[in-house]
């Protein structure tokens, strides 16, 4: 059976060269605020580092800006959270199935933490049940979470509602984590808007929404215009002429796009920073990107 880690390394190495990913591990270490830390050693600084951590006296006598790194004197841990209900199963917009945008987005997440010698759990489920997988260190270990994620979410799988899964972290984990939450285009609600300011009150929390398909796939699409099409949620059908009815298609764009503002509103509000990808070939930009603004945020 395949690696899906070795397939997330293989697709880091082909979306970005070696000094962006020197970069992502750079913002994935600026995460944790505050946190003690010891000195480790010195390399050549890149555009987006912090110039407070230039040091000058090294520097001068190298001839080139020299970044000082450091190592944590604890470990940290990071919560990859997620959805594997069947909402997971469907398309994204890029036209992938959105559990790999999920895979590789959380693989990526995952591998960072580890060449940071952090450790790595799971939480994850549908409206069925959420199951925690604890967090360890080790790449055969990052391996089985990810693997957990794939198997779990397809068709035959329970509905999607992730804020269960959001609860049951903010009833069961304790102390003060980096929160991975990688989602569906989840619906914004005054409940949910309360949990996830609960939630940040206790952890760093970071979300990467996948977004959905098309309403009409572009030409040369599986199916053609003239399919069916069937939401993954409630098995619903749309014929495929109506979903190429202008009007339809024009009450379809101003919901999907209420839906997106309010869900961005209710994030921003919750202090949570938040990010979007279409398919796996943008998560390391996306990441990066994610990374960047937590860390500008703080």
């Amino acid at each position: 059976m395949a690696s899906l880690l070795l397939r997330v390394k293989s697709k880091m190495a082909i979306f970005a060269h070696r000094k962006a990913r020197g970069m992502l591990d750079g913002e994935y270490g600026s995460v944790f605020r505050g946190r003690s830390l010891d000195f480790d050693d010195l390399r050549a600084y890149v555009p987006g580092d912090e110039v407070r951590d230039i040091d000058w006296k090294a520097s001068a006598r190298h001839g080139s800006p020299l970044i000082r790194r450091y190592v944590a004197v604890r470990r940290q841990t990071l919560f990859l959270l997620t959805d594997t209900g069947r909402n997971m199963a469907a398309l994204s917009r890029a036209g992938e199935t959105k559990k790999d945008i999920v895979v590789m987005a959380l693989g990526v997440m995952g591998y960072l933490a580890h060449r940071h010698g952090d450790v790595v759990g799971l939480v994850s489920g549908d409206s069925a049940g959420t199951r925690t997988i604890p967090a360890k260190a080790g790449e055969a270990h990052l391996e089985r979470l990810l693997r957990h994620v794939s198997e779990h979410a397809t068709l035959n799988a329970a509905a999607s509602r992730i804020e269960d899964q959001l609860d049951h972290v903010a009833r069961t984990v304790k102390g003060r984590n980096l929160l991975f939450v990688v989602a569906d285009e989840v619906q914004a609600s005054p409940a949910l808007g309360q949990l996830l300011r609960r939630l940040r009150a206790q952890h760093e929390i970071l979300w990467l929404t996948v977004r959905d398909a098309e309403l009409v796939p572009g030409p040369g699409s599986a199916g053609g215009h003239s399919a069916d099409f069937y939401s993954v949620t409630d098995s619903a059908v749309l014929p495929g002429h109506l979903a190429q009815s202008a009007p339809i298609a024009a009450a379809y764009a101003k919901a999907a796009a209420e839906r997106d503002n309010a869900r961005t509103v209710m994030l921003r509000q919750a202090g949570i920073t938040h990010g979007e990808v279409d398919g796996s070939q943008d998560v390391v930009t996306a990441l990066f990107a994610l990374l960047e603004r937590h860390r500008r945020a703080g």
